[in-house]
């Protein structure tokens, strides 16, 4: 039998693409049928092929994100290849963006193996009907698997593969893992990836909580994500149309109801690419290369703060050169927790050193340090907030310090010294207590303290050395919570419990606090609500503030990052307003200052003990000689109970121990509580003794046989 002649049109037919593609799609389809219809051993064999599919690899990078304390995200990090990818959302994401996908590329998801036998005849029959593609076949499974082999599948083979390679990953990690896979790995344009990083570039916000229109817009965009930019006016009407046929199969599937879906497709589309988050920008990149690989940084910084905390800090250059920035710390001084840091004013600004992380910058302190040394002063016994010093001229060694304003104001009270930031006064207790003392004091504290030649002198306690604003923030949390050291932290490992030290006694460091609380604040702001300091570094370097409440610290700094002069700036002009605008953005969350402890001796000068009254220079004839107990005629000073003082009561600490301190006499002192022995034979003239609650009466004795008494209550806290 002869074989028919063939038609030019039938010819035409048979080389048809679409055709040609439509007959192997069907056949396809029928593969698979037959494989599923076949003997059990025939299926066997095709599922242990498809077990042995070489899977590439699932572990999808994605970008470290950093975390507020609520979880919202501070700022994530591109891949390694410059993708934003990032994982979805803890909270996962809107559970109608789920529906609308599956509805729209993948209805029978939960019901096939990987690939859609019905959706492969469908597309199949579509193509020989109308000459050409109407429809795909793909699944999510299959497009999931495209995605990771990154390959071209427009070829026959491509396709097989393809189909394989989603089977295979039902099999080995199921729909939950392969819509995980798609919803980190699906392209949205230019080097966006994934729907979490798409919802943050397109609208702004995490896809937890999506509207209609934007969970269209979401899924339409992967199927064409160049030629769909709503970002590009040329492509916006193409990704409009898209959304809505995707908000048109929503409808018909009930996902929507019409009056939903008619305000969804009336919704205006986004018509430019938001930047990621970036807050905390130099914090973020630290806390990332101090944990290397770590995909999840969970800080304690107050997203609401941080922000607001940035606004401040960004108007507070405003008006100033172009080459000035500015840096601010708050913490929670009670536990230590940083709720908001801003280590520049403009984050990669040039000009500004925007790189340069100016909270951890070491800098000259300028007069910050002072409180410190009167802190250690007080609770030594040497000086009390009323006792009178000389601001004088005063050489020192070679050295000849002068006040800021090179005026000097006579005899002062310590008070006033330190609340005028005399310098004269400061450097004669800084003397008596000796510099290494003082160092190690603050170094206690955590301060990193550099000096030049690594040896203190008498000039650190006017800025002579190099303090980063973060380990001064430290030290003023520990004097805001009474003398107790504060490990300041921005994640909460970094906040587990350690040692802490004392730095000063409670006494010593609420006088501290109310000094500092009774400087007038700037702008005409109420007095007595934030105990602060501020500071100036030579040649106009550095402006400082730093301060607490009852509840929390902050610090401020501006200045030039490279440390060159900025004309004209004072801490008490630049930094201080700043400083009291973070403490008004508190709003009610700020907390009173705390009243005096029960052992804090209050009283005007004329009532302080004789040795308290005025303090006598180191160095003088009068110095050495009460150094050694004696007076300028030989003899010894009075013996005086310093503290407690007569008729105190007393809240007992931990360990019931109590301090005692005096003055004069001839050592060695025995202590007596009650008539017992309480310390025998001290050669100090400070000592802790041991105490019980009730009415007490508190006995010592000097080497001459001298006696004095203080009647004293106790109190357990």
């Amino acid at each position: 039998m002869r074989p028919q002649a063939s038609s030019p049109e039938g010819d035409a037919r048979r080389r048809d693409p679409a055709r040609r593609a439509g007959r192997r799609i069907i056949a396809a389809a029928l593969a698979l049928g037959l494989i599923a219809a076949a003997a059990d051993g025939a299926r066997a064999a095709f599922w242990r092929w498809i077990d042995a599919t070489p899977l590439p690899l699932l572990a999808v990078e994605t970008g470290t994100e950093v975390l507020a304390r609520d979880g919202s995200l501070l700022r994530a990090f591109q891949v390694g290849d410059g993708l934003w990818r990032l994982a979805p959302p803890a909270a996962g994401v809107d559970p109608r963006f789920r529906q609308m996908l599956i509805a729209w590329e993948d209805r029978r998801f939960s019901e096939h193996a990987g690939v859609d036998p019905r959706a492969v005849i469908r597309a199949g029959a579509q193509a020989l009907r109308h000459g050409r593609v109407i429809s795909g076949a793909s699944t999510l499974s299959m497009q999931t698997a495209r995605l990771l082999e990154r390959g071209p599948t427009a070829d026959w083979g491509g396709k097989l593969r393809q189909a394989r390679l989603a089977m295979a990953l039902e099999r080995r990690i199921g729909k939950t893992g392969i819509m995980a896979l798609y919803l980190r790995l699906a392209p949205y344009g230019g080097n966006t990836e994934g729907v979490r990083a798409a919802s943050l570039m397109w609208f702004g916000k995490e896809p937890t909580r999506l509207t209609p229109a934007e969970a269209a817009l979401l899924v339409a965009l992967p199927q064409a994500p160049e030629a769909r930019r709503p970002d590009i006016p040329a492509r916006r009407a193409e990704a409009l149309i898209a959304r809505n046929r995707v908000l048109d199969r929503a409808e018909a599937e009930g996902i929507l109801d019409a009056e939903a879906a008619d305000l969804a497709r009336a919704a205006p589309m986004p018509t430019t690419r938001r930047p990621f988050p970036n807050h905390a920008a130099l914090l973020a990149e630290r806390l990332r290369r101090e944990n290397p690989g770590a995909l999840r940084i969970e800080t304690t910084i107050d997203p609401q703060l941080q922000r607001a905390a940035e606004g401040l800090i960004a108007r507070a250059v405003a008006g100033q050169s172009d080459r000035v920035s500015a840096a601010a710390i708050l913490a929670d001084h009670s536990s230590g927790e940083i709720l908001a840091e801003i280590g520049t004013a403009a984050y990669g600004d040039t000009p500004r050193d925007g790189f340069v992380d100016m909270t951890r910058a070491l800098r000259s302190p300028g007069s910050t340090l002072k409180p410190f040394v009167y802190a250690l002063g007080f609770d030594d016994g040497l000086i009390h907030p009323e006792t009178l010093i000389e601001d004088r001229p005063a050489i020192f060694g070679r050295w000849q310090p002068q006040n800021f304003d090179r005026h000097f104001r006579g005899t002062v009270t310590i008070r006033r010294a330190l609340q005028d930031s005399l310098n004269i006064p400061v450097v004669r207790v800084a003397e008596a207590l000796g510099p290494a003392r003082i160092m190690a004091t603050l170094r206690r504290a955590g301060m990193q303290v550099e000096v030049k030649g690594g040896t203190p002198g008498l000039a650190l306690v006017l800025g002579g050395a190099g303090v980063s604003l973060y380990d001064l923030v430290g030290g003023y949390a520990a004097l805001a919570e009474g003398g107790q050291t504060v490990a300041l932290h921005e994640t909460h490992r970094q906040g587990e419990p350690g040692a802490q030290s004392r730095l000063v006694g409670r006494a010593a460091a609420w006088q501290i606090g109310h000094i500092l609380s009774r400087l007038p604040p700037p702008q005409g702001r109420p007095a007595g609500r934030v105990a602060y300091k501020t500071g100036t570094s030579y040649g106009h370097r550095d402006a400082l503030a730093i301060g607490y409440d009852g509840r929390f610290v902050a610090g401020v700094w501006l200045g030039r990052a490279d440390g060159t002069p900025v004309p004209g700036a004072f801490g008490g002009d630049l930094a201080a307003p700043v400083l009291f605008d973070l403490f008004d953005m508190l709003g009610a969350r700020r907390k009173a200052l705390p009243p005096p402890p029960p052992e804090t001796l209050i009283v005007a000068n004329p009532n302080l003990p004789a040795p308290l009254r005025r303090f006598t220079p180191a160095g003088s004839t009068s110095a050495a000689t009460a150094a050694a107990g004696l007076t300028m005629n030989g003899q010894a000073d009075p013996l005086t109970i310093v503290f407690p003082p007569d008729g105190a009561e007393l809240e007992l600490s931990s360990g019931s121990r109590i301090p005692v301190r005096l003055r004069g006499g001839v050592p060695p002192y025995t202590w007596l509580l009650n008539g017992a022995p309480a310390a025998i034979a001290s050669p100090e003239q400070m000592t802790q003794i041991t105490g019980t609650p009730g009415l007490s009466e508190l006995t010592v004795t000097d080497s001459t046989g001298t006696t004095r008494r203080a009647r004293l209550r106790m109190i357990r806290p």
